[in-house]
């Protein structure tokens, strides 16, 4: 069993249950997966495997480093490379493929991606600060207002709110229900929005999953 896998982020949509009432649902693909590396706890002191998400050839090609990377393992490159947990009593190789089966309907999982960047913004659009009053004349609209501590501690607390980059930071969306699964066409639908605009990388992850060591891996 694996924690989870590499996907896609396809778009939004919506579904109607059986009342009638409308579902917000996502649509991801998820997979095909293929094993680059394996860790195990003798080598590298855990237990992990190096999934590359396989999708049309790229034109933009891999640097040395990574060309001798996939070529040690003997699969093509990949453009995204992402390591899960899994059972160490299952043997997996190199070269071995997952897919969007791994998950079930009715399970919950976790999605991690990148939120959609917003650029510079001020307090009222980032923090969603009230500001000043609109009338004229009062020389305070849009502005994050004093931040001075005087004398003690003479300097600006950490964390205080302020205008600044907004957006394209990694985010965790916990337990989206899956509301169906498209084996044939790499398809994953939950329940509920996912980070990031579409096009964009996530990682699906089973919530609350424990990978279980067999213990007979040794340090060497």
């Amino acid at each position: 069993m694996i924690e989870g896998l590499i996907g896609k982020k396809i778009g939004m949509t919506q579904q109607f249950d059986e009342q009638g009432n409308a579902i917000p649902v996502t649509i991801i693909q998820v997979g095909p997966c293929t094993v680059i590396q394996t860790r195990t706890e003798g080598r590298d002191g855990y237990s992990a495997l190096q999934l590359g998400f396989v999708e049309e050839k790229s034109k933009r090609k891999p640097n040395k480093a990574m060309e001798g990377h996939f070529q040690k393992s003997g699969i093509p490159p990949t453009k995204v490379l992402r390591e899960f947990q899994y059972e160490t009593k299952e043997e997996v190789k190199e070269g071995d493929q997952f897919f969007v089966d791994i998950f079930q309907v009715g399970d919950k999982v976790d999605v991690v991606g990148t939120s959609k960047g917003k650029g510079f913004a001020g307090v009222i659009k980032r923090w969603g600060f009230h500001g000043g009053k609109s009338t004229h004349g009062s020389m305070f609209h849009r502005s994050p207002g004093s931040i001075g501590c005087s004398a003690d501690p003479s300097h600006v607390l950490k964390g205080t709110k302020l205008p600044g980059q907004m957006g394209d930071e990694r985010v965790t969306v916990k337990n989206l229900l899956i509301i169906e699964t498209d084996k044939e066409h790499n398809l994953l639908v939950v329940k509920g929005a996912v980070p990031g605009a579409k096009g964009g990388y996530l990682l699906i992850k089973k919530t609350n999953f424990q990978a279980k060591s067999t213990g007979k891996e040794k340090k060497e």
